[in-house]
């Protein structure tokens, strides 16, 4: 019975329930097979398929349970992870105006959807955008000894953002160093309610921030998002030649307004170039996270901050980004784990 469940490929992936060892036990009982999976990745999402699966290899009906235990992965040298935080998955594009933004807010949704504990950092600090997206923009974040308690959406999502503590309509004049210390107290001082995935919207460009993250901030690994324009791509390379630098993994690349489909025709028109996004991707041996359309109900969601309407009544555009978020998830547990944790800090007096 074991084998047979353990050969069993896990649905949109070429693993299989014994390759990523998840049965947990398989009873019989009252001529039902109650069966037990325990994944590395939030996988709730695939139950139907696998109990189907599972029941076509027995011949059993089957009452199947899912459960996933996300832990830490490694991270770059010499950085600890944060407490209440396992993975932080940064999100760049390079170039402002390519949607990196909104892919944070889905990505960020897909992923809380699928089962796992998410958190969004907003990190563009210029800019902050994901309160409205996230439809939080009129909540504010509590205290508690001393550190902030991050606002949570209707998601379950916990969210920070430098746009809880400003006026929406103030302008941020803050010299690098500034931005980077504003950046490390909302991500440290804020207390983190055991995150399996914290998404940081990165700003535009290869500055400070960027820097701040890379040589100070544990950071499991990067997506990023370009339009399939040269002029993005240019930029987006910029963005992956620097997390080449300081050993960030990149997990896969997402090329957002591929196409333009007329509301009124149907007619699908390549406004800014074709496959862009796919062809960094192939340069780069990583994964083409997904290809989306720009789309106007994906901006009407993101504006009015109902990411999670979005995703229940658009299903080819929840089907994409739920895609890359398990893609992202796969890419992390396939890391080396994280055991620093563990060891004591050990002090020469």
């Amino acid at each position: 019975m074991n084998t047979q469940i353990n050969s069993i490929q896990i649905p949109h992936t070429s693993r299989t329930i014994g390759s990523e060892k998840a049965l947990i036990s398989a009873e019989e009982v009252s001529g039902s097979l109650n069966v037990v999976l325990q994944f590395g990745f939030p996988a709730q999402f695939l139950a139907d398929e696998l109990r189907e699966q599972i029941a076509q290899a027995t011949g059993k009906t089957v009452n199947l349970e899912i459960r996933h235990h996300i832990v830490a992965h490694k991270v770059q040298a010499g950085i600890s992870t944060i407490q209440g935080v396992k993975n932080i998955v940064a999100i760049a594009s390079g170039k402002g105006g390519v949607g990196k933004s909104t892919t944070t807010a889905n990505l960020a949704t897909a992923m809380a959807k699928m089962g796992a504990r998410v958190g969004v950092l907003d990190a563009d600090l210029y800019g902050p955008s994901q309160p409205t997206m996230l439809g939080v923009k009129n909540i504010q974040p509590t205290q508690q000894d001393n550190r902030l308690i991050p606002v949570v959406n209707a998601d379950g999502i916990q969210v920070m953002s430098i746009g809880f503590l400003i006026d929406a309509d103030q302008a941020v004049v803050w010299r690098g160093p500034m931005v980077s210390q504003a950046l490390q107290q909302l991500l440290f001082q804020s207390q983190w309610d055991n995150v399996d995935y914290l998404f940081i919207d990165l700003p535009p460009g290869t500055g400070d921030i960027q820097l701040t993250l890379s040589q100070k901030i544990p950071v499991t690994g990067s997506v990023v998002v370009t339009t399939p324009q040269d002029i993005a791509l240019i930029d987006a390379r910029k963005a992956v030649d620097m997390f080449n630098k300081v050993n960030i993994p990149i997990m896969g690349v997402l090329e957002n307004m591929s196409v333009h489909i007329c509301t009124n025709c149907g007619q699908h028109e390549a406004i800014f170039g074709t496959d862009g996004g796919k062809e960094l991707a192939a340069k780069l041996g990583v994964p083409l996270l997904g290809q989306l359309p720009l789309s106007l109900p994906v901006r009407e969601a993101m504006d009015a901050g109902t990411a999670s309407d979005l995703h229940a009544q658009h299903e080819a555009v929840a089907a994409i980004y739920q895609q890359a978020a398990f893609a992202v998830a796969l890419a992390i547990a396939d890391k080396g784990r994280d055991f620093s944790s563990r060891f004591p800090k050990i002090v020469v007096e």
